[in-house]
């Protein structure tokens, strides 16, 4: 009989998971500055300020942060491919430190644009190259679990820093960011590389070594030839840039990828993380103040990524991705109801505890699928070949539509309402959980390798291990025959 129990589930990926926390650390720091405007913002622009900022200046503090990322997408390319995984996680973890120094120290709102912009940077390295180091040394029965593990970080970071940002100095919520970069630099390095990326860089022995301690076992050399055959296979395929076009699978990962990244800004989750405080106040609620609210809101994206965690790998990323984005879009067209009804005259005072609820169901139903799922399908779509690129691009969309999305809320909600980006956001939404329902494969329970062979639309044959005395040999015609993907 099969086990499904938690604890088999667990058994024997302790080391996984040392090395998967640890190098995910600074994503706390990355979700602190993701959510740093929405608190801190109003802090700058109160009357005791000890950097005073202009509306403009509010509005820069956001993009950039965007503008940042994209920054760092030729950095991502180059690093990934270059130092490994590992290395460049690490700078990306001295990068943010830095950054957090800048906002400490900085007396001029020139110091913060500058700190936006260096932690925008260190953000999209981190949230490329960690997923991708993770997807690469987790056991697959556990691998949904473990690429959610960086977001549950993120968002408590954004938890952190609505709850402190508020009520202490500015530079308070820095030296928080700063001692858990600082842990993660005297832990992280110590952890191993990636096995795919040490065999794609010839060095046999060490992913073999690599790969005994992920596994706590000596007993890898069938793991070990399946990762070596898969990167050979990969290593043979063209890694061009165009080859993300021109091959089938490819193309249909970069399609999933590029809708996935952009439902979830046009789902308004920039927007809200880094306004919510405000839209809060503008939607007047009298049960509630939009501190508290933003803590509860926070706390409440947490516990639904949790959750997601722990079922993405026994009921799949598709059936999540579609419940979610419908779920989303409902909640978000509430809230746009509200505040057209708001803006048209009517007394909402008695029901404005309607979008105090409606943020907090948008937090549980974004974060249990759309807000959770991509990153982890991020890493698995992609082959090793062109997984910097692809990873990279598909951030590149994440990051532009984060920017369209900030810039429209802002433009749409001064020229006619805030009341018109949520219905787009809304209308974002059921047009994802459409996608969803019937482009995007299930991926659960699948090795990358037949990922591969899914995306293009034939039928994967596993490797046959052959017993042969003390040794295993591994015949595998149908992929040593394939010249690409």
């Amino acid at each position: 009989m099969r086990e499904t129990s938690v604890a088999h589930m667990f058994k024997g990926t302790l080391p996984q998971l040392i090395a998967v926390v640890t190098g995910t650390v600074s994503a706390i720091s990355d979700g602190m500055q993701y959510g740093w405007s929405a608190p801190l913002i109003p802090v700058l622009q109160s009357p005791d300020s000890p950097v005073k900022i202009t509306e403009t200046d509010a509005v820069w503090l956001e993009n950039i942060y965007m503008i940042g990322g994209m920054a760092g997408l030729p950095i991502t390319i180059y690093c990934v491919d270059r130092i490994g995984r590992q290395k460049t996680i690490i700078g990306a973890c001295i990068t943010n430190l830095i950054a957090w120094i800048i906002i400490a120290v900085g007396n001029s709102v020139e110091y913060l644009l500058l700190a936006r912009f260096l932690t925008g940077l260190a953000g999209d390295v981190n949230f490329v190259a960690a997923p991708m180091y993770i997807a690469e040394i987790a056991d697959q029965k556990i691998r949904g679990f473990l690429a959610g593990i960086i977001y549950l970080m993120m968002l408590l970071g954004i938890l952190v820093i609505y709850s402190v940002g508020p009520f202490v100095p500015v530079y308070a919520s820095s030296v928080v960011g700063m001692g858990l970069l600082i842990f993660e630099l005297l832990t992280y390095p110590f952890m191993p590389e990636s096995p795919y990326y040490l065999l794609g860089k010839g060095k046999y022995e060490a992913a073999q070594k690599s790969l005994r301690r992920l596994r706590g076992t000596m007993d890898v050399d069938k793991e070990l030839q399946e990762i070596s055959k898969a990167v050979e296979r990969q290593r043979s395929e063209r890694g061009r840039p165009q080859d993300l076009i021109l091959i089938k699978s490819n193309r249909k990962a970069l399609l999933i990828m590029s809708v996935l990244n952009a439902a979830q800004h046009l789902s308004s989750i920039s927007v809200i993380l880094m306004n919510l405080h405000k839209i809060l106040e503008a939607a007047g609620s009298i049960y509630m103040s939009s501190q508290v609210a933003a803590i509860i809101f926070a706390a409440a994206m947490l516990i639904s990524a949790s959750s997601a965690s722990f079922i993405i790998d026994k009921y799949g990323r598709k059936i999540l991705l579609t419940s979610s984005s419908l779920l989303t879009g409902l909640s978000l067209l509430v809230i746009a109801i509200y505040f057209q009804l708001q803006n048209s005259g009517v007394d909402v005072a008695s029901v404005s505890w309607i979008p105090i609820a409606s943020v907090m169901v948008y937090a549980a139903v974004f974060k249990f699928g759309l807000g959770m799922v991509p990153i982890v399908m991020t890493a698995e779509l992609f082959p090793a070949k062109v997984k910097a690129m692809g990873m990279t691009l598909s951030d590149l969309m994440y990051l532009l539509f984060g920017l369209i999305s900030i810039e429209m809320y802002h433009v749409l909600s001064e020229a006619y309402g805030i009341q018109v980006p949520f219905f787009i956001f809304a209308a974002s939404c059921l047009l994802t959980a459409a996608f969803c329902a019937f482009v995007i494969p299930e991926t659960k329970g699948k090795t990358l390798e037949e990922i591969q062979f899914i995306l293009k639309g034939e039928p994967y044959e596993p490797p046959h291990v052959v017993e042969n005395g003390k040794s295993s040999e591994i015949v595998d015609s149908k992929i040593s025959d394939c010249t690409h993907l």
